[in-house]
């Protein structure tokens, strides 16, 4: 065997160029196909659908370690579902995925046209919050629902529990607030400031008020935030400083919005957390030099952990953590290629890698669910993989996902491994379940990629779902850990 691989070897090497091709057949990957457990993916899929939401009466748990810590819980387990089936819940889901695709891309190509998201989406000035007249189609918060990952909170002193989306993609924390000019529904009772000590309201010169990419001033120099997210949801309202619970952790003087005219895509959340890279999100006021989450499964109603501060385990696959010199929000991974079944595609790094007008790209987003990748490259990967999965019997296609299979008679089933490529040789095996997935309860799953015409790519939960994902901000790393939540 021994002999056979080294005359492989120097074939390759004196006869194929360049040397780099042949490699791709030499790659070191455990095994080249996953299992894909169909039955417990369909019984999942069951299950969801009669969940017992776990209620307003949850608290933060206190952080039983040395470093910040909180609950993360999948959307399902946090609200009943309305939808009468599983596939009509994959619907809405792929729905609200494609409006939050539609919303980074949007921001990325502002930034890099130098175009505020006011300009694209103006609020009016007729009444207080800015509350009249907005001039794009608002899209319904009640259809549409939130975030598939929500954290409890505490707002305020004494504390005011509340669920918030966790967001890697956006900066501004904000919070829906009394007295509303526009609030859609949430779980809990709506923020009240008044009850709150620690409410201050931040003045129009102070540093947080100049972060905004919007900001205005009342005549009492008081400052009024404005985000709006690119597919029609915003929120308006005033920029203050508040105390934030985790636990038994509090947080002082965090800037948040305190959000008097809000709508879109948050029904069942009271705001949002966001993560993101900028100066204002939650993870940079804390002065976290790292931070990881593990997103459990969104059709289980088991919880996992964000924290902060805390190191990831020394056998943590890295690559680095890039930056967009237009947006300092989001996350950019030095991923430098995809293999299926152990065969390196025949994608150019340049796929990956962001052009010096801030263009191109690949972020790593706990809000977007379904991976996005630049057409070619999506092509070449759903080639790949339909041309290893010849056995399996196909299935029509579904909403955005182009490649699926009917597996109804089948309790398991192998398909080719699906792994992600960073510098230094360093390879990241996805579980079958986090690229195979059901679209129903009768046994049809689909490739969970999809193409986009941006130039940004999109690594989405169903990718990351039970791995330790970790920032290790002041050494410009991103870890991963499988089997970590």
């Amino acid at each position: 065997m021994g002999f056979l691989f080294c005359v492989f070897f120097a074939a390759c090497f004196f006869f194929t160029p360049p040397f780099a091709d042949c490699s791709r057949s030499l790659l070191q990957i455990p095994h080249p196909t996953a299992l894909l457990d169909v039955a417990e993916a369909l019984q999942n899929t069951r299950n969801v659908l009669s969940f017992t939401p776990i209620g307003q009466s949850l608290s933060a748990s206190p952080s039983p370690t040395s470093f910040l810590s909180l609950q993360i819980y999948p959307r399902a387990s946090v609200q009943k579902t309305s939808h009468p089936d599983y596939k009509s819940l994959t619907l809405s889901r792929l729905q609200r995925d494609s409006a939050r695709v539609t919303s980074l891309a949007t921001r990325l190509d502002l930034s890099v046209s130098g175009i505020s998201m006011s300009d694209l989406k103006p609020l009016g000035k007729g009444s207080e919050f800015g509350a009249e007249d907005v001039e794009s189609p608002i899209v319904s918060g009640s259809s549409q629902g939130s975030g598939e990952y929500f954290s409890r909170v505490g707002i305020g002193k004494p504390p005011s529990q509340v669920y918030m989306v966790l967001d890697t993609g956006s900066d501004v924390n904000w919070v829906q607030c009394s007295p509303c000019a526009d609030c859609y529904q949430q779980s809990d009772p709506i923020f009240e400031p008044s009850l709150s000590s620690s409410y201050s309201p931040l003045n129009c010169d102070t540093q947080q008020c100049k972060y905004l990419d919007d900001s205005e001033c009342r005549n009492d120099r008081t400052c009024v935030y404005e985000v709006s997210y690119g597919d029609g949801s915003y929120t308006v309202g005033d920029f203050v400083t508040e105390t934030i619970t985790l636990g038994s952790d509090s947080v002082n003087n965090v800037a948040i919005g305190c959000g008097h005219n809000n709508e879109g895509l948050f029904v069942g959340a009271g705001g949002l957390l966001g993560l993101g890279g900028g100066p204002l999100s939650f993870s940079s006021q804390l002065n976290a030099t790292t931070f990881s989450y593990c997103l459990v499964d969104r059709d289980s109603d088991s919880a996992s952990t964000l924290e902060f501060d805390s190191a990831l385990p020394p056998n943590a696959i890295t690559a680095p953590l890039l930056r967009n010199h237009q947006l300092d929000t989001f996350y950019y991974i030095g991923l430098t290629g995809i293999s299926v079944g152990g065969e390196l595609l025949p994608i150019p790094e340049s796929a990956f890698k962001i052009d010096e007008s801030g263009n191109g790209g690949i972020i790593i987003d706990s809000g977007t669910a379904v991976t996005r990748l630049q057409t070619d490259t999506y092509n070449a990967l759903r080639d790949a993989f339909i041309k290893g999965t010849k056995n399996l019997p196909s299935a029509d296609s579904v909403a955005l996902f182009d490649t699926c299979y009917n597996l109804s008679s089948t309790s398991s089933v192998d398909v080719p491994t699906l792994s992600f490529h960073f510098p230094e040789g360093k390879v990241v095996p996805l579980p079958a379940k986090n690229y195979v997935i059901p679209v129903d309860s009768v046994g049809t799953f689909c490739f969970a990629f999809a193409p986009t015409s941006s130039t940004l790519s999109i690594i989405g939960n169903v990718q990351q779902q039970g791995i330790r994902v970790g920032f290790d901000l002041g050494n410009s790393r991103v870890g991963f850990v499988p089997n970590k939540c």
